[in-house]
């Protein structure tokens, strides 16, 4: 079987996967001790059935009734215990599956942009984010609560057999590790029937989309029969597949009935050898009840959970790693905690391009070609170029929202398009109702007031913030000029704890001396800045320009380039005859040209965002 990628099938792979969920876990550790903590206080009944079942039961037999009685009595006040921890277990359930979910929307959307963006057609992604992150999500929450509801099971009972009878442990131990070998090693060809079924799904997705788009055609040339025959096939086959799944069902039970039923028939085997090494009827009876109500439920949920969700997690999840973007796992999707790339850290550039080339298409002229580029931590670049020359793909391919067609990106030294890295402010401001706090603090949601407000304060923001009644006003975007919207954008980013801005002439709708304020504010915020310029006059007030000219680029310093760029002084608007060469890393605004009034350069105008 081909995949939708071209590619032949595989199946998932179990360490990557395993990876893959452990780190969705480890992400979040507070949310895990919590489940694990609550998991404790869920197992107190496990633990305590048969051992309150065998010593009521020896009670009553000795005429006791207040002992019997005084033992159902620390049963049920088990049973409350439990319940209190699991009514508390979902808070931290949902505190892991949920960022997971949000993982896997992003990575399905960027793999469907990636390959629309090279002209494929991606109707199979709508298959993937409306339905089958679903079920890795649906499923995902279940693996853990069975996992976890499992584990919770055997430890209780463990214990409770070992304060039993210790030879007890003999006698369902061993069944039961039989019967999860057995399951396990089930479990290879479950998933490659599993996997049928899932690529099936996305097959008949992108087929019925096809033959929705092209109906009229099909008609009009008379190939009703022949498109109905070749999508018939692919939903008998997809038949197919749903049948070879319930079948493994048949299989999943003999694993149960070899752990969960044979440890019964066991202990009942062996009682009469039980009673003459001491065991009671009571200790009988409560071994019974650990295994009949604590182990044997336990496996069968394991196993059905793990043979029908788990299943479907495991192939579902695998066909998202595979079709999502090339170079952009989401943090879940990554590595576990701790393992990283060997060239993230401190010592990494803040931003590195190698050789990227990147067109809009396959055949399209590249916008970007051969560029090679490191900007290094804390670094203040201005990029600048007439309009449509490539400034804000080189925004968008450092920010990760596109790939290069060749070449690598960096951003402090993982692939790029990680959130927690960079912020990219584009010409068009995200602004929401709700208050101004909110719209400030949106990509840092925990920061006090008082820093709110002083990012608020740095860029310029406090004659709207008084309008609208301080942080606690409500913003409604549409009463919101373009150039306030911006402002509020500019004040987010910098709040924002992310070591690298990117500026998409986000200052574009501000007036000059708004725009060199918010600036200046972002440039002295600890971290790296990157200005795709609208004014001439970004360029002066950064560290270093890039100027891109269509053909090459060229990287140095105001004075550096003002000596050595045609382009560079025609866009400054200021021709110089034989200047005297700046030394690198000088100052550059002492260099600046005389300004001129009314002038601009080309593609700069004071209002235009081109």
């Amino acid at each position: 079987m081909k995949s939708l990628t071209g590619a032949p099938a595989e199946g998932p792979r179990p360490a990557r996967l395993i990876a893959t969920l452990a780190g969705a876990v480890r992400a979040h550790p507070r949310a895990a001790a919590a489940l694990a903590f609550w998991s404790v206080w869920e197992a107190a009944p496990q633990a305590l059935f048969g051992l309150a079942v065998a010593r009521a039961v020896d009670a009553f037999s000795a005429d006791r009734p207040g002992r019997a009685a005084a033992w159902l009595g620390v049963l049920a006040a088990a049973a409350l215990v439990g319940a209190f921890g699991t009514r508390r277990l979902y808070r931290p359930l949902a505190g892991i599956v949920e960022p997971f979910r949000d993982d896997l929307v992003h990575r399905v959307t960027r793999g469907a942009v990636h390959r629309s963006l090279r002209g494929r057609a991606e109707t199979g992604a709508v298959a993937r984010l409306t339905h089958q992150v679903e079920i890795v999500r649906d499923a995902f929450g279940g693996l853990l609560v069975v996992l976890r509801g499992f584990a919770v099971a055997a430890a209780g009972a463990f214990a409770g057999l070992l304060a039993l009878m210790p030879w007890m442990l003999v006698l369902v131990v061993p069944p039961l590790l039989l019967g999860l070998a057995l399951f396990a090693a089930l479990l290879g060809t479950a998933a490659a029937r599993q996997r049928e079924l899932i690529v099936g799904e996305e097959g008949i997705a992108e087929r019925t989309s096809a033959l929705a788009e092209g109906l009229r055609d099909v008609t009009a040339c008379g190939g009703e029969e022949r498109v109905r025959a070749a999508l018939g096939r692919e939903v008998d086959a997809q038949a197919a597949a749903g049948r070879a799944v319930a079948r493994m069902a048949a299989a999943r039970a003999l694993a149960v009935a070899v752990g969960g039923w044979l440890p019964l028939l066991l202990i009942l085997v062996a009682a009469p050898w039980l009673l003459r090494h001491g065991a009671t009827p009571g200790t009988i009876l409560g071994g019974l009840t650990y295994v009949l109500h604590g182990l044997q439920p336990a496996l069968h949920t394991l196993v059905q959970g793990m043979g029908a969700g788990g299943l479907r997690l495991a192939v579902t999840l695998a066909r998202i790693m595979e079709t999502g973007g090339p170079d952009d796992p989401p943090a879940a999707l990554s590595a576990p905690s701790g393992a990283t790339d060997a060239s993230v850290g401190a010592d990494a550039p803040a931003v590195e391009l190698r050789s990227v080339t990147f067109a809009y298409g396959p055949g399209a002229e590249p916008v970007i070609r051969d560029l090679t580029l490191t900007i290094p931590q804390g670094d203040h670049l201005a990029v600048v170029g007439p309009s449509g020359i490539g400034k804000s793909t080189l925004a968008s391919l450092i920010a990760g929202v596109v790939t290069p067609d060749e070449g690598r990106v960096r951003v402090g030294g993982a692939p790029p398009g990680d959130p927690r890295r960079r912020v990219l402010i584009p010409q068009e401001a995200y602004v929401f109702t709700g208050s101004l706090r909110d719209n400030i603090a949106y990509l840092c949601p925990d920061a006090a007031d008082d820093a709110v407000g002083r990012a608020a304060d740095a860029v310029g923001l406090t004659t709207l913030a008084q309008r609208l009644g301080g942080l606690g006003g409500r913003v409604d975007p549409a009463a919101l000029s373009a150039g306030e919207r911006q402002l509020i954008a500019l004040a987010r980013a910098h709040l924002a704890p992310m070591p690298l801005l990117v500026l998409d002439e986000a200052g574009c709708h501000l007036d000059p001396t708004a725009e060199a304020r918010a600036e200046e504010a972002l440039a002295r915020r600890p971290g790296t800045l990157v200005v795709i310029a609208h004014r001439i006059s970004s360029a002066l007030r950064a560290r270093r320009v890039l100027v891109l000219d269509g053909t090459r680029a060229r990287l140095g310093t105001h004075a550096e380039l003002l000596a050595d760029s045609p382009l560079y002084r025609d866009l400054v608007g200021h021709w110089i005859t034989g200047p005297s060469r700046h030394p690198a890393g000088g100052d550059v605004r002492a260099s600046r040209p005389p300004r001129r009034s009314g002038w601009r350069a080309p593609g700069y105008g004071p209002r235009s965002c081109g």
